[in-house]
């Protein structure tokens, strides 16, 4: 028999790792490579293509559904598909099956070494088993009417493993933000953007001095800024701020656009930004602000399956942005500010 060629795909080095030395020592197999995304994968695998395909779906530049989806359309090639997003059943499994994935293999999201270690066999069987399948470009047993509906979805709009929290805010903002950001610990913070009205050259000594008396990272945004779990990004004064996704990663945009709701940066470029490119995958909070900056933001973050939240009248400075939020029907929680905090951390 002709040892079955594999080729790995995934941006954790433990399980490039791992899975490396698990083909390596199979006589069944030869093992091709391996690549932290499928951008560096291709140019690696047109040089001896493979027999399986082992995918994971978060990773940079380009996430797995959408290489499944290029693969399958340009080279149909069996695919085994190994993430932490793919419990049976999930949106995600189904989409990876409708897509032609041929196996499904569901990373733990703690204890991956020893998961891995220990599911050798598993791992080895799927492979064989994709390798001898007969396989087609469609590989899945959901109705077709259940297949037509999942391929129409945005790719982007599945659940994730990170979550983003956005944040806006103005007058009496800085006090705010203040009392949310001091109370998050590290470890429990998601990725967080804010957009805070205020002047050029004023936001960077705000982002520097709440670092220093926060837990989490506290910086003024960069262009090309990943967002990462214990970190807030504040939107520099004179530039707007959007969240624009990268493969499974989310990273920042800034730009000198002209002015929306009279302001630059505007809380509705962020939450829109957010609303297009992370879904449901954010929650949305806009506080104490004079205007009506956010609320359409908020309202199309809100339509596309983010959960959304409005500071209540009694803890906001100036009422204006949340109740003109919560008027329009984007906010699906009102909460007092001492509350937002449990927001972010997911106790809400």
């Amino acid at each position: 028999m002709n040892k079955i060629k594999v080729f790995v795909i995934d941006d954790s080095a433990v399980v490039r790792q791992v899975l490396s030395e698990v083909f390596k020592s199979d006589s069944n197999f030869e093992f091709l490579g391996a690549a932290s995304d499928p951008i560096f994968a291709i140019d690696k695998m047109n040089e001896n293509w493979p027999d399986v395909i082992v995918l994971d779906i978060e990773m940079p530049r380009m996430d797995g559904l959408t290489f499944l989806k290029k693969i399958m359309r340009e080279r149909p090639t069996p695919v085994v598909i190994c993430s932490t997003l793919t419990e049976k059943g999930s949106e995600t499994a189904v989409l990876a099956l409708a897509l032609g994935a041929s196996e499904i293999i569901t990373k733990p999201k703690i204890g991956l070494k020893d998961f891995l270690n220990e599911s050798t066999i598993a791992l080895t069987e799927s492979v064989v088993a994709a390798a001898n399948s007969k396989h087609s470009k469609w590989n899945s047993n959901e109705p077709k009417e259940i297949v037509s509906n999942h391929l129409k979805k945005d790719i982007s709009q599945l659940q994730a493993t990170e979550k983003i929290v956005a944040i806006g805010t103005s007058t009496g903002g800085t006090l705010a933000l203040e009392e949310i950001l001091t109370k998050l610990s590290r470890e429990h913070s998601p990725g967080i953007v804010i957009v805070q009205h205020m002047p050029e050259k004023f936001t960077e000594a705000f982002a520097k001095r709440l670092n220093s008396i926060c837990q989490i990272e506290v910086k003024e945004a960069k262009e090309g800024d990943r967002i990462v779990r214990g970190q807030a990004l504040i939107a520099p004064g004179n530039l707007h701020m959007s969240v624009i996704r990268s493969g499974a990663r989310y990273l920042v945009s800034l730009s000198d656009g002209p002015l929306v709701n009279r302001h630059r940066p505007s809380v509705d470029v962020l939450f829109r930004s957010v609303a297009k490119d992370v879904g449901k995958n954010a929650k949305g909070i806009i506080l104490t602000g004079m205007g009506d900056d956010g609320a359409s933001g908020l309202l199309e973050m809100k339509k596309n399956g983010a959960e959304t939240f409005a500071q209540d009248e009694e803890s906001s400075v100036v009422f204006g942005m949340p109740k003109e939020a919560i008027r329009r029907g984007a906010a699906s929680k009102i909460l007092p500010l001492s509350d937002m905090h449990k927001v972010i951390e997911g106790y809400y």
